[in-house]
């Protein structure tokens, strides 16, 4: 005869498949750490993380590699690095970004009909943090807010690192990248350079899209005080819509504006500096 306990008990097992216990004990090690608890001996983190002191070693010598928390010299204590401040900051960042991009972009939108994005680096990759439709039609893939794409390999990530020290790209270069697409006509990162130098010349990228056929993407620089882009808007149409220059004619000037008016946004909130 089956226990009541048993439907729990099944659950409580399946839960524990679809987790990674030891990533879970070291977020509880991150969260022991505390306005009253900011620098703490390894017995004490321990003790509020409810961790044994050999499994909170170990996570600890795993977190200080990984610079997530520093060793206080010249004691047995350990503290939250600066590392971990970044990882909310930039959440903060870009959900203020996305929120006061949205009327920028839903103006583009019903300037010329078509749909638009805004993406930022993250890493080597392009990160899509807003994305405003025109209607109900589906263009090509389904980008979507959250989705990722090498920035090599899109016509926004061009826009962003064409507008970028060559010290920053050199970094990037040698960053990890996942292949999330299949791209049209891929290009490597090391031949960038004519096409950057291009958008550089003209302040914009338009070509078709590399992520779907029958696409054509223009894509502008947001940029800050020192004219440096800290994302790019994009506005996508189907090619037999018009030509290359119908779409420039009508996208081109519209989407300046967005860029600038979200520059302006975020240098008002006190995020960024500008020159415009």
């Amino acid at each position: 005869m089956r226990s009541g306990s048993d439907p729990q008990q099944a659950q409580e097992r399946a839960h524990s498949r679809s987790t990674v216990q030891s990533l879970a004990k070291g977020f509880r090690i991150l969260e022991a750490f505390g306005p009253d608890h900011d620098e703490m001996t390894l017995s004490e983190i321990a003790a509020i993380a409810e961790l044994d002191p050999g499994t909170t070693h170990r996570m600890l010598n795993t977190m200080v590699d990984l610079g997530y928390i520093d060793r206080v010299p010249d004691s047995r204590r350990f503290r939250l690095s600066l590392k971990v401040l970044d990882l909310g900051f930039h959440a903060i960042a870009h959900r203020e970004l996305r929120s006061l991009a949205r009327p920028a972009l839903r103006t583009l939108v019903n300037d010329t009909s078509e749909a638009a994005s805004l993406g930022v680096l993250s890493g080597a990759e392009v990160l899509y943090i807003e994305r405003v439709r025109a209607g109900v039609t589906r263009l090509g893939v389904d980008i979507r807010i959250g989705t990722t794409v090498p920035a090599h390999q899109s016509i926004i990530g061009h826009c962003i690192l064409a507008f970028l020290p060559e010290t920053e790209l050199a970094r990037l270069a040698t960053l990890p990248r996942r292949q999330t697409f299949v791209t049209r006509n891929p290009i490597e990162w090391n031949d960038l350079g004519p096409a950057l130098a291009e958008i550089r010349m003209s302040g914009h990228a338009l070509r078709d899209s590399t992520l779907s056929e029958g696409l054509r993407i223009l894509a502008v620089p947001v940029r800050d005080a020192d004219g440096l882009a800290i994302g790019a808007i994009s506005v996508a149409a189907p090619v037999g819509r018009s030509t290359e220059d119908e779409f420039l004619t009508l996208a081109l000037a519209p989407a300046q504006t967005a860029a600038r008016n979200i520059a302006r946004a975020l240098e008002a909130s006190g995020s960024i500096g500008t020159s415009i």
